[in-house]
């Protein structure tokens, strides 16, 4: 089998090599690495033309609209290899990393996709939690993330995350990232959308936490900016997937949950309530926006039906 990384990247060029160093530090060489570059983009594309990754492996792809479905979307096309892995430029992929996918897929024929544990690094210091519940979405609606702190044996999954995931070309020959989400940069839930389309071809996602990479968490440009209080865009593209991919009946038993309960990022009335005599005023303006953002996926939805 033949492996191609993608590495969509934006304004990060010292973080895009140390990804690409480690890339090239793999027990299994990749056969081809593609980093997905805006136009506009002048520093990373100079940092391309002089990198000593060799030439007839690195490819660079250039993409004019902003955001990452965009820039995902572009790879997936210009990739020609049988597996396709895809890293964020700010993680380091260990060095066994692509032979433990390589594995996985020759293992099973029925795997569509692998991922594994990003190691986050904040400010020197490791996030070393641990969770065996990993990449699921309850029956409710609510989604299990915890990718980043997984521990155990290789398992089957619902969700597998942006910054280490990997798919077999035969499962994803007609699935691509969904260009109705929102957000001009990281565009949160693109993963949990891609994810749930390739399960719900048939197709088994395996969560493996020796499958690593050091995911070292650096700033993130546009809208989706870590820790702003701007929750409508997330709202939205977790209720877009959810409901473009679950059942009638998990449908309807979501937006019930996602408008009386919801999550501390995405509130419903039971949160609000919650966190309302600690947070006053940013509590309304955070159940607002989750809200609004739930119920703008669910008219793009019905239209797009």
């Amino acid at each position: 089998m033949t492996i191609a990384v993608l590495i969509p990247t934006y304004h990060r060029p010292q973080s895009l090599v140390r990804c690409l160093e480690a890339l090239k530090k793999q027990s299994r060489i990749p056969d081809e690495v593609l980093v997905i570059v805006r136009d506009a983009d002048a520093e990373t594309k100079a940092l391309l033309e002089h990198c000593e990754f060799a030439s007839s492996t690195l490819r660079e792809v250039t993409v004019r609209i902003p955001g990452m479905v965009a820039a995902l979307n572009a790879g997936l096309e210009a990739a020609r290899a049988d597996i396709i892995a895809i890293t964020d430029d700010d993680a380091e992929p260990r060095p066994d990393w692509l032979a433990r996918i390589n594995n996985h897929f020759r293992a099973d024929p029925k795997v569509g996709g692998v991922g594994g544990r990003d190691w986050l690094h904040h400010d020197g210091k490791v996030d070393d939690g641990a969770r065996k519940v990993v990449g699921r979405v309850q029956w409710f609606g609510r989604v299990i993330g915890n990718h980043h702190l997984g521990v155990g044996g290789p398992r089957e999954v619902c969700v597998l995350k942006g910054a280490n995931m990997s798919f077999r070309r035969a499962a994803i020959q007609s699935v691509r990232f969904d260009k109705r989400l929102r957000g001009t940069g990281t565009q949160v839930h693109n993963d949990l959308a891609f994810s749930l389309a390739v399960k719900r071809a048939g197709w088994k996602l395996i969560y493996d936490p020796a499958v690593a990479v050091d995911h070292y968490v650096a700033p993130r440009f546009g809208e989706d900016q870590r820790g702003h209080y701007e929750w409508t865009n997330a709202a939205y593209n977790e209720t877009l997937s959810l409901l473009e991919h679950v059942t009638p009946m998990r449908r309807l038993v979501f937006i019930i949950w996602a408008v009386l309960v919801g999550t501390r990022s995405s509130p419903g009335l039971v949160q609000w309530l919650r966190v309302l005599p600690r947070e006053g005023r940013l509590a309304g303006k955070n159940l607002r926006a989750a809200l609004t953002g739930r119920i703008q996926a669910l008219n793009m939805w019905r239209r797009s039906r």
